[in-house]
């Protein structure tokens, strides 16, 4: 599990449901999750709070213009890379701390991922999760 922590930035709810912008050491990352504000005290501007999600939830891009959907970016540089038959772990080095993913070792081999090489770490909002 990737645990990194950041601020509450800003709230935006509709009915059950609030996406919830968090700054994490310059990066802004969202979550959508079903609480509001009047449903748990830790919805608050400015709070601190930790994001978490997993290895299998972390898409590794390559390159400085991806074009996808997805709003969480993080950039960083490989550390390592844990190569086995069908699944590969990286460690990417991020200002907001190292982030692990787990890859089919296949992508890690088409992308030509190495050690010491710039990616971003993307996650769906839908799989961050937060907690005090």
């Amino acid at each position: 599990m990737n645990i990194l922590k950041g601020n509450i930035n800003s709230l935006n709810t509709s009915g059950r449901l609030t996406i919830v912008t968090l700054d994490v050491s310059g990066f802004s990352l969202k979550s959508i999750i079903i609480e509001n504000p009047e449903t748990v005290t830790y919805l608050r501007i400015g709070n601190p709070i930790q994001v978490m999600f997993k290895e299998t939830e972390v898409v590794v891009g390559k390159g400085s213009d991806i074009a996808v959907s997805l709003d969480n970016r993080i950039d960083g540089v490989i550390t390592e890379i844990t190569k086995g038959v069908l699944l590969s772990s990286l460690i990417i080095d991020t200002k907001a701390g190292k982030i692990k993913a787990t890859l089919t070792s296949e992508s890690v081999t088409k992308l030509d991922l190495q050690p010491g090489e710039p990616v971003t770490a993307l996650v769906k909002t839908t799989e961050i999760m937060l907690s005090e």
